[in-house]
């Protein structure tokens, strides 16, 4: 039987961030997956169009992938999303998947990043792995991407889960709550100093490179800066922490074991 892992990610169109966050979280569910073939998708279609018509590189969307898996004669396959939520970009996924999933024999699709309790606090040990040392004025801000989808409260309870605990960080979002109006004042009413700006993304992409660490007039290092706090940008997506990874490579292997149990 033709096994194929399928891993589907929303994309960049940046080759050297793709190589230490796409990449390496491919190249390490891989190895756990050794008798798979492996394929890759990104959910974002501008993305995708970019890519072809500046550099002709082809990506498949995922149902590209999956009608390029059924015509190759694959009868099981897993899906492996890395999205951070369960939120519109995860939902195409599992739209695309079900209606594909009476042409193979077995399809299953392993959970993003935050997708139960355990998830956030294993997110919150990798996130502190990351963290540089920090003086007592000192606080590491997290950029989301957030979003319409309800999902984007997730970002609002891993910042809340991250002060009930006394971690010195905070978490902003691009697109929806926490703004980072809201979390400017927080870091004013603690006489915060200076900041440490990570990207909450898979990959150091153009939110990150744009909307967090420019010059730009309206960037989050320029607010920051205008509101008398330091802040120095880290372009280091999620992508590279290897303790990222392993929650992939141990979400796709969960429900793996799920269907296993239920067959």
């Amino acid at each position: 039987m033709k096994k194929a892992l399928l891993i589907v990610s929303f994309g960049t169109s940046y080759p050297e961030t793709c190589e230490k966050n796409i990449v390496a979280c491919e190249q390490r569910i891989a190895q756990a997956y050794p008798d798979r073939d492996l394929f890759r998708a990104f959910t974002s279609q501008m993305i995708i169009r970019k890519l072809a018509s500046r550099d002709g590189v082809h990506i498949d969307n995922p149902q590209q992938a999956l009608a390029r898996l059924v015509a190759a004669g694959y009868q099981d396959v897993i899906i492996q999303s890395l999205h951070v939520i369960n939120g519109d970009e995860y939902e195409k996924i599992v739209f695309h998947a079900r209606s594909y999933e009476d042409r193979f024999l077995r399809l299953r699709i392993g959970a993003p990043l935050l997708s139960s309790h355990d998830d956030f606090q294993q997110l919150i040990m990798a996130m502190q792995a990351q963290m540089p040392e920090l003086a007592p004025d000192e606080r590491v801000v997290f950029m989301g991407h957030g979003a319409t989808h309800h999902a984007f409260s997730a970002y609002a309870c891993l910042d809340h889960m991250l002060t009930t605990q006394n971690i010195p960080a905070l978490v902003g979002a691009v697109e929806s709550y926490p703004e980072i109006e809201s979390v400017i004042e927080r870091l004013r009413r603690e006489s915060v100093r200076k900041v440490h700006l990570m990207p909450l993304m898979l990959v150091a992409g153009d939110h990150a490179i744009n909307d967090m660490a420019s010059d730009e007039e309206d960037s989050w290092k320029t607010l920051l800066q205008q509101a008398g706090i330091d802040a120095q940008p880290w372009l280091q997506g999620l992508g590279e922490n290897p303790l990222i990874q392993q929650m992939f490579v141990d979400h796709l292997q969960a429900v793996i074991e799920q269907a296993e149990e239920a067959a």
